[in-house]
């Protein structure tokens, strides 16, 4: 056997199987730590991470962050807003939470970034996010603006300077960034569930409360899942909703609570259906009574006479055996009932007699009959008397 030792100067191959240096574990830490990523950079942001790691008169943790600030903005906007998060900016700074705020603080007193507020939904009652933005001298030191070709323009017209504007802070993430991976979060993609185009009619009013479009679409499908309508559940609780401290809170935890909310809608909606029903027969015994106002009625049997007021506002009940007369408390509508079923009839009055008068005689008017009626049947009770 040959007792050789193999990788020799002119033995065996020219090159190292390089299977066989994986073996030993020194060798294979040595290929991991000389490893790197295959990121390749556009050359206008090279240039601008080279210069901002290389500014002077900035300490050193204000320039590593700037540096990673310049590879994530946009070359063609270079004003827009910086959309990074701050675990990526401290992985691309190689710096704690700490030390990057400390470093925004040195960038920002040396006037290089912008720190805008956070953006505020008024409507809504939500906060958005709060992004960074280069100023012109950050760009100028950069590299970002310097090459720019200068706009042509006439004569009678003032050529336009290069300046931050707010259309450039509000336009949206480009494609041309050094890492597009951090868009995922920041712009829905195509396998998100497209939501409706609007909300419904009857969950308008919930954005007056400071509910979002999507956060209605969101409480739809949480009521879905727990067995109710979103609509029925607003509406039963709209008062109470209304004068709620948290209304998003207290809205979900009535989806949460086992109550039939489309019981008590049917309820309200069958109670305010009588109401209504009760009104238009109000209104229709009304127009019964005075239609027949000034008339006597009387019931089936002739027990009953029922006399109208003229003005169609009293009913005077009269039972024929007792000779009493009584006043009718709320009789329009049992009045209507009982002319349109036949329980009642209309009586009719006999045309009034014509009474003649003699020559030097006063005439005979119905008092004076009454009275002879009266006698007449005395008489007869006396005569009655006497035969017995």
């Amino acid at each position: 056997m040959s007792i050789a030792q193999r990788y020799v100067a002119g033995e065996g191959d020219a090159h190292p199987d390089a299977t066989h240096l994986l073996v030993s574990a020194p060798d294979s830490q040595a290929l991991v730590e000389f490893s790197c990523d295959a990121t390749n950079l556009p050359w206008v942001i090279f240039r601008a991470a080279f210069r901002a790691a290389h500014i002077e008169g900035l300490p050193q943790r204000a320039r590593a962050l700037l540096s990673a600030l310049a590879r994530t903005v946009d070359a063609q906007r270079p004003f827009a807003a910086v959309f990074a998060r701050r675990e990526l900016l401290t992985g691309r700074a190689m710096q704690s939470m700490r030390t990057l705020y400390r470093s925004l603080d040195d960038l920002e007193a040396a006037g290089l970034i912008d720190r805008r507020a956070q953006s505020r939904y008024v409507e809504a009652g939500l906060f958005g996010r709060a992004y960074l933005h280069l100023t012109q001298r950050a760009t100028d030191l950069l590299g970002l603006t310097e090459s720019r070709p200068a706009v042509s323009a006439p004569a009678s017209l003032p050529s336009p300077a290069v300046t931050p504007t707010e259309s450039d802070s509000l336009q949206g993430p480009s494609a041309k960034v050094a890492d597009g991976a951090i868009y995922k979060d920041l712009s829905p993609t195509s396998f998100q569930k497209r939501q409706s185009g609007q909300v419904p009619a009857d969950l308008q009013r919930l954005k007056v409360l400071g509910f979002s479009d999507f956060l209605i679409f969101k409480l739809m499908r949480i009521a879905r899942e727990h067995g109710k309508r979103l609509s029925e559940v607003v509406e039963a609780t709209w008062e109470h909703l209304k004068q709620a401290r948290t209304p998003i809170n207290y809205l979900g935890a009535l989806l949460r609570n086992p109550v039939d909310f489309g019981y008590q809608i049917r309820q309200k909606r069958a109670a305010e259906l009588d109401v209504q029903q009760r009104a238009v027969q109000t209104k229709e015994a009304t127009v019964v009574a005075e239609r027949h106002a000034g008339e006597t009625f009387e019931s089936a049997d002739g027990l009953v006479r029922y006399s109208i007021a003229p003005d169609g506002q009293q009913l005077t009940v009269c039972n024929v055996d007792e000779g009493v007369e009584r006043v009718a408390v709320d009789w329009k509508q049992g009045f209507a009932s009982a002319l349109q079923g036949g329980r009642i009839r209309r009586v009719v009055q006999a045309p009034p007699v014509a009474i003649l008068s003699l020559p030097g005689k006063a005439p005979v008017t119905e008092v004076v009959r009454s009275h002879i009626a009266g006698l007449r049947s005395f008489l007869g009770m006396r005569a009655d008397q006497s035969t017995a």
